[in-house]
């Protein structure tokens, strides 16, 4: 084997009940470089890096794996960190009552000679990974729950470095990060890789993977397409996108065409949420019409979720004033059934814990909002008409599935994605409040969800669409609302860009 390559993967085919996950897919990683993973979601990425780290044990899978030279046959994944090869999953492995110390050695506990936990050592080679990561501020004694969800990010860093990691795995490391977190983390990675760690990177975000990668593999329904190198292929937007989807995407944005915009359907005035003793959001007016998407732009902490919350059956604030109408009708919403009710939709940024059943399949996620009023009467629930209308979803949203029955947890994030909407969808609601609704998927599924928006306000729907990433706000509103320190600063109907977006942010400060 090439001494260069501390990883090489050969022909590497995994199979799911007939469903071939990977087939033949070939990864060279250089010792010491930071290689990312590109791909749609559900091309195979995690399924391959379950695969290196012995999540999926030898013999499940066909082809062969060489680490540092040598044929690896990791059983579980005990047998990969053994070897110095440690996978950071998307959903963080920390348990949150535990403290900061106790999570960086969970399964690598600092033992005395006797067996028994030397706690001392615990603390102190804690706060020295802690400082590797530039958490040396933090008391390694709280609870890991009350730092976030950026710092826990550091935390799992740590974890891996106590375990004398040589190869880390990062899966979606960003994905629920802002930019300021996620900037901070990748200058992270830049420092373990000066240190000698070879990283490989698994990320949707195509601007920080042509910032950080030296190498770029890019996947697709289950096959290595190409590997791009920097400094001798492009590592532009563009040309990763065409890897990834097969074709290029000249518009990110789908264009609206006939879709008239008519009367406020929806509009909320001197909106206040009160959160304890906190004023979270202060005399709100908004409004949205039929066939109109209207964005909330917003810097991280300025109450954009929060006011959501607050719309969809008071699910945030104790405190509550304002009034709210739906078509020029005042209606006094306590819950959430008086939300649905009301023809309310919300899908949460956190799909996996408000939007999901994730245990359960397809079909039920779908339904579920819209049990009582269409799928059931006198109590009984028509299982027929569940199935006729899962499937009429599953094939409008292109829901890639084995069945209506597969369960929701084991699909991609763009699927995953899918489902929610096609749940709010089935409750045929007049107003649909989108949270994040592209986090933490592809390129390629995001058109397809932007197509679905655009369908949904042809059909004469008012969609209030929440984002962290202003492209997306400017490439689908027709008019944004800026919120800061829980108050509008600025409605912006036309020269919507991020320059402008800003400087209303900047002038409330």
């Amino acid at each position: 084997m090439d001494n260069d390559y501390i990883l090489v993967m050969e022909n590497i085919t995994k199979e799911f009940s007939s469903v071939k996950a990977l087939d033949n897919v070939n990864l060279k990683v250089k010792k010491g470089e930071i290689h990312a993973l590109c791909g749609e979601n559900g091309a195979g990425k995690s399924t391959l890096m379950n695969v290196l780290s012995g999540v999926y044990p030898y013999g499940s899978y066909s082809g062969n794996i060489y680490y540092k030279g040598e044929k690896c046959k990791f059983k579980k994944i005990k047998d990969s960190e053994h070897n110095g090869i440690v996978i950071i999953q998307q959903e963080l492995a920390l348990i949150p009552y535990l403290s900061i110390a106790e999570n960086i050695f969970l399964g690598n506990e600092q033992v005395s000679f006797k067996g028994v936990i030397d706690w001392n050592k615990t603390r102190e080679k804690a706060v020295e990974m802690l400082k590797v990561v530039g958490l040396e501020n933090e008391n390694v004694m709280d609870p890991i729950y009350t730092i976030g969800v950026g710092k826990q990010q550091l935390v799992e860093i740590s974890k891996a470095l106590a375990k004398k990691v040589e190869l880390l795995i990062l899966d979606e490391p960003t994905a629920s990060l802002n930019d300021k977190e996620s900037m901070n983390l990748l200058e992270i990675i830049k420092q373990l890789k000066n240190e000698g760690i070879t990283c490989i990177i698994i990320s949707h975000k195509l601007n920080e993977i042509s910032y950080i990668a030296d190498s770029i593999t890019i996947i697709r329904d289950g096959q290595s397409i190409q590997t791009l190198h920097k400094g001798k292929d492009s590592f532009d937007e563009d040309t990763i996108i065409k890897g990834m989807v097969g074709r290029e995407l000249t518009n990110r944005y789908p264009k609206r065409e006939n879709c008239p915009i008519g009367k406020v359907i929806f509009e909320i005035n001197n909106w206040n949420v009160y959160k304890g003793n906190k004023h979270v959001l202060k005399d709100i007016s908004l409004n949205v019409r039929a066939g109109e998407v209207v964005g909330i732009a917003g810097l991280m902490g300025s109450g954009r979720t929060e006011l959501a919350m607050s719309i969809f059956g008071r699910t945030y604030g104790d405190r509550i004033s304002g009034n709210m109408k739906i078509h020029e009708k005042e209606v006094f919403i306590k819950s959430v059934k008086d939300a649905i009710d009301n023809k309310i939709a919300y899908t949460s940024e956190d799909r996996k814990t408000y939007g999901l059943v994730l245990i359960d399949d397809i079909k039920h996620n779908m339904t579920m909002a819209s049990l009582k009023n269409a799928f059931s009467k006198f109590g009984v629930v028509n299982d027929n008409e569940e199935i006729l209308k899962s499937h009429e979803y599953k094939n409008l949203l292109n829901l890639k599935s084995n069945s209506i029955n597969q369960v929701v947890g084991s699909l991609s994030g763009g699927n995953q994605q899918k489902v929610v909407l096609a749940k709010w969808m089935l409750s045929n609601p007049d107003v649909l409040i989108l949270d994040e609704p592209t986090r933490g998927i592809d390129v390629g599924a995001k058109y397809e969800i932007y197509c679905v928006i655009n369908d949904l306000v042809k059909m004469g729907k008012a969609v209030i669409m929440i984002s962290s990433e202003l492209p997306e706000i400017i490439g689908m509103s027709d008019r944004v609302y800026v919120l800061n320190d829980g108050k509008i600063v600025g409605e912006l109907k036309e020269d919507i860009n991020q320059v402008n977006i800003m400087k209303c942010i900047i002038q409330d400060n």
